[in-house]
């Protein structure tokens, strides 16, 4: 069976397909990508991510009509699924309180990285630390220490930020209260600290 001759799936299914790659993507996708990963047509994945997002936001009657805690949502020229607005609190006191694990050290070097350099992308975070950060800014996304700030509007690069509760539990009341880093670097950084404190 050639490329072209991708048998066509029944709605149920695209939309099924689509909600488990959703699940686990942690930047937006375009349509395109989508109906690449299933291979179905776009205006299927069109028409199906439409139909999901009825379905979390209780507009599909089919369905039952329930409003769900997250919901899925276009940015960055893609789709994403995100925890409703309302429930953040919730989400934020489970992630604090319910999963008090600690940070392993790459996410604490990830964390730094951003917090210096903010507003950043994930690539230019793993440019610096020269290692793939996706699962670990995953992780802390998901703990509430870091948020998206923006998406860059020609890549769609998510650009990443510091949250408050970052700064509570580092016991600072601003950014501009981190330290200096240049003494911790070694020869050849002077001026750093001009880009970065």
């Amino acid at each position: 069976m050639t490329a072209e001759a991708v048998p066509e799936q029944p709605e149920r299914d695209v939309r099924r397909s689509l909600e488990a790659i959703l699940t686990v993507a942690d930047e937006p996708q375009s349509l395109v990508s989508l109906a690449t990963a299933i291979g179905a047509p776009v205006a299927a994945v069109r028409q199906a991510v439409e139909a999901l997002r009825d379905d979390y936001d209780g507009v599909d009657a089919t369905t039952g009509g329930v409003r769900r805690g997250f919901e899925l949502r276009e940015v960055g020229g893609g789709w994403r699924l995100y925890v409703r607005e309302e429930y953040d609190p919730v989400v934020t006191d489970f992630v604090v309180t319910q999963n008090p694990t600690k940070l392993s050290q790459a996410a604490l070097e990830t964390l730094a990285v951003i917090a210096y350099k903010q507003p950043i992308t994930r690539g230019q975070v793993a440019s610096i630390r020269a290692v793939n950060v996706d699962s670990v800014v995953r992780t802390l996304l998901s703990r509430g220490l870091i948020t998206e700030v923006f998406a860059d509007s020609e890549t769609g690069a998510i650009n990443y930020g510091t949250t408050e509760l970052l700064l509570t539990q580092l016991g600072i009341n601003s950014l501009d209260e981190l330290p200096l880093i240049s003494p911790l670097l070694a020869d050849g950084t002077e001026g750093f600290d001009a880009d970065v404190r």
